[in-house]
């Protein structure tokens, strides 16, 4: 990839061109969509075809017609090439657009980011996302409780059901160690793109994966925790008062088996 100088970040583009303020005007004031959050690097993305999908997928159902992933993956080189950088967290979303059969693809180009490997706290609230499926913008609930979590001293929050059901954290997957399973919350949530790489490339790596009911009471059956998005993962130290083992030798096997997924040219 040529890369020209670099502009400043963030940097944005509206269906290929950079953008202006009356983009940015309607896209400020007009909050439906959907969209997908990616680390690139050289111009590659680990699961790319899983982005493509969810995109595709989202905008069928929000739009009701599809979104061609060649023109998401033009779109996107034709933004980190305008930013002047090949290392980015690239956000690509799809907004309704005027007229049937159109959607506004923003692109969004960032630095690079990388999730902080601490362990975290997390205190469980009850909220649920409309629609959990699909990743979109402007989910005050998530925001809401996400500072109230940070606020009482814990690092995220953590969603539950009104039956005390486990769903997803604020921003991430989050997935339970019971000694021998990777057991992932059997309830409405996104579908992350980590953690649908992880769950195809552990039983590989020869950790079983499965999925299970997980109620906030029980959750001290198991022996660790941690939690996935796109900038990686990290392992879970608390939640509420129950507190988990930090197991370095689980985190450097998720990683091993992460890491062994393949990347895709943009």
């Amino acid at each position: 990839m040529t890369t020209p100088a670099a502009v400043p970040l963030p940097y944005a583009e509206f269906d290929g061109h950079p953008a202006t303020e009356d983009d940015l005007r309607g896209a400020a004031f007009s909050g439906y969509g959907h969209f997908t959050a990616m680390q690139v690097r050289g111009g590659r993305v680990r699961g790319l075809g899983h982005h493509l999908e969810r995109l595709d997928s989202a905008n069928r159902e929000l739009f009701a017609h599809p979104l061609d992933g060649g023109s998401v993956r033009e779109r996107v080189r034709h933004a980190l090439r305008g930013a002047g950088t090949a290392d980015a967290s690239v956000r690509v979303h799809g907004l309704r657009a005027p007229g049937p059969g159109a959607t506004t693809l923003m692109v969004t180009v960032r630095g690079p980011a990388r999730m902080e490997p601490g362990p975290r706290t997390l205190m469980s609230v009850p909220y649920a996302r409309t629609a959990p499926h699909l990743k979109r913008p402007g989910d005050f609930g998530q925001t809401y409780y996400g500072d109230l979590a940070r606020r009482a001293g814990y690092d995220d929050a953590l969603l539950t059901l009104p039956d005390g059901s486990v769903t997803e954290g604020a921003i991430t997957n989050i997935g339970f160690w019971d000694g021998t399973s990777v057991v992932w919350p059997q309830a409405p949530a996104l579908r992350g793109i980590t953690m649908t790489l992880l769950e195809r490339q552990l039983p590989g790596a020869g950790v079983r994966s499965l999925r299970r009911a997980v109620n906030r009471e029980g959750v001290g059956a198991y022996r660790s925790a941690f939690v996935t998005n796109s900038q990686g993962m990290a392992p879970v130290a608390r939640i509420d008062d129950t507190a988990f083992t930090v197991d370095e030798e689980l985190m450097e096997r998720l990683a091993a088996a992460y890491e062994a997924a393949p990347w895709e040219t943009v």
